[in-house]
């Protein structure tokens, strides 16, 4: 991984925390994503001083604003010539109904606009420093959710997981679509779900002595950014290192090119 440049969104806690770290102990160049600058700091710092690399760069940047990760994708090809790996990490679970400065469900905007957005504005970025990959971090949770193209902003109706699965299954019908459409570009796209972790979303502090560690939970998206096994790999779901199933629903490939028409409205919006 050394001379590789990685870019980690919502870097700073829980999982997107120890994929920059693991992937700065493998000499990578890591470029982290923090909405807060302060803890964003504070956890570059700790990643240089645990691994002894001090190429970590950090970049600020509100992934629920359209115009922020506008902005961030600029930040990114004025300052780096290359990108060999995009993950998309950011995530957040809402109890009650919010929605973003554009309007959007704060799932859906954080969880998918947003990875379509950025990696739609940093392909050709990527697609020039091929062989490049880009990581998806979905959930097994995609399967409590469901495209209601109805109410795609969940306003009629919300649900906690609901919502959360609408947003992750959306990630995973755009890893499916995305992966056509890279088919010989030398850029993969794969998403996975990253097992039951303890961290700052989701689920009641009680049930941590439950879940893994995002130390232990993270293996599968370093898997995906840094082994050769799965060099040339596209389009496919993985949960503890190895290929698996996704929810009925998630092949439709008529609700996928749907959303995707849609998604594009939204993000010219």
């Amino acid at each position: 991984m050394k001379n590789k440049n990685c870019l980690i969104t919502g870097a700073n806690s829980g999982i997107g925390l120890e994929t920059a770290r693991g992937l700065a102990k493998h000499g990578a160049r890591v470029i982290m994503v923090c909405r807060d600058e302060d803890k964003g700091e504070a956890a570059r710092q700790d990643i240089i001083a645990s691994t002894g690399n001090d190429q970590v760069d950090l970049l600020i940047a509100d992934l629920s604003s359209l115009s922020e990760v506008r902005q961030l994708a600029e930040q990114v090809k004025n300052q780096y010539d290359q990108l060999h790996v995009l993950t998309h990490n950011a995530g957040l679970m809402s109890k009650q109904r919010s929605v973003s400065t554009d309007g959007y469900e704060l799932q859906f905007a954080v969880h998918y606009l947003a990875t379509f957005l950025l990696t739609d504005l940093l392909l050709d970025l990527l697609k020039a420093s091929a062989p490049a990959r880009i990581i998806n971090v979905a959930s097994m949770m995609h399967r409590l959710g469901k495209i209601n193209f109805d109410d795609l902003q969940c306003e009629q109706k919300f649900g906690t997981y609901s919502a959360y699965g609408q947003s992750k299954l959306a990630m995973i019908h755009y890893t499916y679509d995305l992966a056509e459409k890279l088919e010989g570009s030398g850029v993969t796209v794969n998403a996975l779900h990253p097992g039951a972790v303890a961290t700052n979303i989701g689920f009641p502090g009680w049930m941590n002595i439950f879940l893994a560690t995002p130390e232990k939970g993270v293996c599968t998206t370093l898997y995906l950014a840094t082994s050769p096994e799965v060099e040339g790999l596209n389009g496919k779901y993985f949960n503890n290192c190895k290929q698996a199933k996704t929810s009925k629903g998630s092949y439709n490939r008529a609700d996928g090119r749907r959303l995707w028409e849609i998604t594009e409205q939204l993000c010219a919006s």
